[in-house]
């Protein structure tokens, strides 16, 4: 979201552009982020990426005729800092929000058969929006429903900053509300497990509380979501590359950092194989392994800690069907392995046929799992979930794995996190797994690349540019 002026570094005979320079360490959406905010100040930029794209851990790849995306990737309407990322590479057109809230929950464990619910908004103020689609589920009992109703008012009055709640889990916060373990699975493991990649017994009760009163307890269409109608590549690859080449940044790929040091001169070095970079600022937005590795001595009190940040895992199945099979574009499942399906078939550029992802969080039981064994698990599960499927001729089966797709949200998480600034001057951090206040999701890494840049920035004496104070304004 340009003012309209071009990139102060391009200003010719702009004495400040030459004097100050920063070098960005990965180029995942935190990194472009931060990259993008300092070149918008005028700050020479340079951005090096180990992996030959950019995007971290959400991109494409090709397979055949196909273009797959690693993982089936949403946002919310409330992820404001995201949704200004996608206008900044100019990709909103192609990563739509759904006009209103509406989420098909499709239940095969009950005797009598398949059964169809809806998680929908209406236009009414909070909490009233959810009303009607909390009275009229039916994946819960009357009284369910009403405990439900109890617990979210409960969690409305939590602040999601105490760092007690973050030492205690949200599981046993529900249990002490009243919730019974259909309720978990029906409803807040329905939602939770999809944003926070954990099961609520294994979640921050601090994190969980942001992600409910956010999402759901906010703003009425807080919740509305929104997801990539072309592959990921295009968004976090080629359009933030365009980007970047306009605001000016140096973008290298294929190039891995292997050290970053402070010299005497009071200037970073920056080194790659065959040479070393020099910059006024460092960012390193790489996640919180290589970071401990690239860390100076003194940059952090307990740099250790970086590593007590645990990782989990998601796996993707991908399933391309001889014909349509499927007429909605998503839906999420009860009582059966699948949790969430969506269909990727014009995405994907599948000229006949169906194409469906299956996103499958918190998959520490399956992320090594054989392929093999995967088919004859959810195929099965698939002809019970979609009619459609059992006559229809399977073309290709394949698998997606991110080992360390996102940080563990555990309990305690939250005192490991650490923030942009570092002990070092003129070094940041940036990543989803730093202390954002949000789990480990797309806006999460937005969100730290604009507050590594700008207290690079600031450091720098370097005004802001105009759009960042936008985004704040609308998160």
């Amino acid at each position: 979201m340009s003012d309209g002026s071009p990139p102060a570094q391009a200003r010719a005979g702009d004495p400040r552009t030459a004097a100050r320079s920063a070098v960005v360490v990965g180029g995942g959406l935190a990194g472009v982020t931060a990259a993008l905010a300092l070149a918008d100040a005028g700050v020479r930029v340079t951005l090096l990426e180990g992996r030959p794209r950019l995007g971290g851990l959400a991109f494409s790849f090709r397979r055949g005729e196909l273009t797959v995306d690693n993982g089936q990737h949403v946002y919310l309407r409330c992820c404001t800092a995201y949704r200004w990322f996608l206008d900044r590479i100019e990709g909103t057109a192609l990563a739509p929000l759904q006009d209103r809230l509406d989420v098909p929950v499709v239940d095969v464990a009950k005797p009598e058969g398949r059964r169809l619910g809806r998680l929908r908004r209406d236009p009414l103020p909070v909490p009233l929006h959810l009303g009607r689609s909390l009275a009229g589920y039916p994946h819960l009992s009357l009284a369910e429903r009403a405990a439900v109703g109890r617990a979210a008012l409960a969690l409305k009055g939590l602040d999601p900053t105490d760092p007690a709640l973050d030492a205690q889990d949200f599981g046993s916060w529900l249990a002490a509300h009243g919730q019974s373990a259909r309720a978990v699975e029906a409803l807040w493991d329905l939602v939770g497990v999809a944003t926070l990649n954990a099961v609520a017994g294994d979640a921050s009760l601090g994190l969980a509380a942001m992600v409910f009163k956010t999402g759901l307890l906010s703003e009425p269409g807080a919740a509305d979501i929104g997801w990539a109608r072309v592959p990921l590549g295009e968004l976090h690859d080629r359009l933030a590359r365009r980007a970047l080449d306009s605001a000016g940044v140096r973008t290298e790929v294929r190039t891995r950092v292997t050290s970053v040091s402070y010299n005497e001169n009071g200037a970073w070095s920056v080194q790659v194989p065959g040479e070393t970079l020099s910059a006024d600022a460092v960012v390193l937005a790489v996640p919180q392994r290589e970071t401990h590795e690239l860390l100076p001595p003194g940059a952090l009190d307990a740099p250790g800690q970086l590593l007590e940040i645990g990782t989990a895992p998601i796996l993707n199945v991908h399933v391309v069907y001889d014909r349509e099979v499927l007429a909605r574009p998503f839906f999420t499942a009860l009582g059966t392995p699948v949790q969430w399906v969506f269909d990727r078939t014009h995405a994907s550029g599948l000229r006949a046929g169906q194409y469906l992802a299956l996103s499958q969080s918190a998959a520490q039981d399956e992320i090594d799992t054989p392929v093999a064994e995967l088919r004859e698990r959810y195929l099965p599960e698939l002809e019970r979930l979609i009619p459609g499927t059992r006559a229809a001729v399977v073309k290709d089966f394949f698998v997606t794995r991110e080992r360390t797709a996102t940080f563990a949200p555990t309990p305690g998480v939250g005192r490991l996190r650490p923030g942009a600034r570092t002990k070092a001057p003129g070094l940041y951090l940036a990543g989803a797994w730093t202390a954002t206040g949000w789990p480990a999701t797309m806006e999460s890494a937005v969100r730290s690349g604009v507050s590594a840049a700008d207290a690079a920035l600031s450091a720098l004496g370097r005004p802001r540019p105009r759009h960042l104070f936008e985004f704040e304004e609308a998160a």
